[in-house]
């Protein structure tokens, strides 16, 4: 996880702070970049999500969400 951080932390989409509650460790926040760039993705994610459901009623995504989680969390 710290190497996936510290490359988050080199683009300037997040930065290590001192965590208040505790002046031994440090707290990962979110940059005014990095917020942008999660608002962009969710934005383009939610537009994907439409195109693909475009066709089917709100009851079949429904569905379809439940099969794909059992999918998924099998095993």
């Amino acid at each position: 996880m710290t190497h996936d951080i510290d490359e988050l932390e080199a683009r300037g989409l997040v930065e290590r702070q001192p965590d208040p509650a505790d002046r031994r460790a440090n707290v990962v926040v979110a940059t005014p970049r990095g917020r942008d760039v999660h608002v962009r993705a969710a934005a383009a994610t939610e537009a994907a999500e439409r195109a693909l459901h475009g066709e089917l009623t709100p009851a079949e995504r429904t569905t379809l969400t439940e099969l794909l989680a059992r999918i998924a969390y099998a095993g």
